[in-house]
């Protein structure tokens, strides 16, 4: 226990130096920790914490999906919501069918190898996303749409990896149907925001009968993660319950006027405070050991070319859900202006979600050992190049806001 604790520690002050050193050079503090994670494995430094799926579930993606989720408002969600759900829904789906087919048609996969692969890295993640915009100081509608289409189409990804996986592991005998995997998606989903939103109305209405603020804030903190745990005890969606929670808690709780607000004034700042410490711990956590982990996985073993086919397959199929899907829109008062689409396109970055989803990957599966890898390489590319030219690209097109 104590070994575990101190290695913990040397993590977090592994991370605090990388914050400083990025913010002193200008660096994306994503890059520098994946950065800081490789290094810290070729020098052979034993961190004694493994990246694995029940550590990315469970303990990394309720705080990072909550304190996103509870700084959103629900009047300019509900504003853009025909776009971001048209994004994080078809989106999806174009850029996981676009991945599996070129991953079957030039590769040479299985159909069942490619979808489960086109699935789990199909969708952004909030993980990397929403660390990029704070690092660059994005706000406004640009960021509202990236967060809100990250933090949607994780739940919308993770949904459908489960189903697709379930349908790659089925036997030839017909079990699962078209009418079972529709079944299961509307439950799955439908269920997760159900616990979610009970989670989140039980904890807020708790939170305004006090007016102690650590209360307040460790309800938020019960909500968060026992509305994550519960919907995967239930088999149903905990990234979506995580998701719901935040925001019926953000709105009713932290962005809603003072008169109607159900926590107190000194409660709302502590919460966001509080979950903001709490992100970038996470946030430190997963980079580095993305880095560290990274460095012991055989990339070659999947072949240069294969993974570079992998990489454009992804980014190509990420241009097609976001560049036709916001054409619709264009001459209506959701339109995306062509800037803000090529941000939305080359900042899809993929991470934790992606990883934990393959990590998940049993063994039976075919070319389970390919998709690790696979997954691994279009992560470390996303974070560490796709990170490294967003600060460019954003000042290139006059979207960074001007230092004062």
């Amino acid at each position: 226990m104590n070994l575990l604790l101190s290695r913990t520690v040397g993590l977090l002050i592994a991370a605090i130096f990388v914050a400083i050193v990025a913010r002193r050079v200008r660096l994306p503090y994503t890059v520098g920790l994946v950065v800081a994670g490789v290094g810290l494995a070729l020098a052979k430094v034993e961190t004694g914490t493994v990246l694995t799926h029940d550590f990315i579930f469970d303990v990394i993606l309720p705080p990072l999906l909550f304190e996103a989720a509870l700084s959103i408002g629900w009047a300019e969600l509900r504003r853009d919501a025909l776009p971001v759900l048209t994004l994080a829904t078809l989106g999806v789906v174009i850029s996981a069918v676009v991945v599996a087919a070129g991953m079957v048609g030039i590769l040479g996969w299985p159909l069942s190898s490619a979808l489960v692969f086109g699935v789990l890295i199909a969708a952004t993640d909030p993980v990397a996303v929403i660390a990029m915009f704070k690092d660059t100081g994005v706000t406004g509608r640009l960021r509202l749409l990236v967060e809100s289409e990250s933090l949607l189409n994780d739940g919308v990804a993770a949904v459908l990896f489960g189903l697709v996986l379930a349908w790659a592991l089925a036997t030839g005998e017909g079990r699962t149907t078209s009418a079972t995997l529709a079944w299961m998606l509307g439950t799955t989903a439908g269920g997760g925001i159900l616990v979610g939103l009970l989670c989140g109305g039980a904890a807020i209405m708790i939170a305004g009968r006090t007016s102690d603020h650590l209360v307040e804030t460790a309800l938020t903190g019960v909500a968060a993660y026992g509305s994550f745990l519960l919907a995967e005890y239930l088999h149903l969606s905990g990234v979506l319950a995580t998701v719901a929670a935040g925001l019926l808690m953000g709105n009713l709780g932290v962005l809603d006027a003072p008169v109607r607000n159900r926590l107190s004034s000194r409660g709302r700042e502590f919460v966001l405070e509080f979950w903001e410490f709490a992100a970038f711990i996470a946030n430190s956590l997963v980079f580095l050991l993305i880095g560290v982990t990274v460095a012991g996985i055989p990339l070659k073993g999947l072949g240069w070319t294969a993974l570079l086919i992998a990489i454009g397959l992804v980014l190509l199929g990420r241009a097609l859900s976001v560049y036709p899907l916001c054409l619709p829109f264009v001459r209506s008062r959701w339109a995306v202006p062509f800037r803000q689409q090529h941000v939305l396109w080359w900042g899809g970055l993929r991470g934790a979600l992606a990883l934990a989803l393959a990590l998940a990957l049993p063994s039976s599966l075919a070319m389970r050992n390919e998709i690790v890898i696979a997954a691994f390489g279009v992560v470390v590319f996303s974070v560490v190049l796709q990170g490294l030219t967003m600060p460019l690209l954003l000042s290139a097109l006059g979207l960074l806001p001007k230092q004062r």
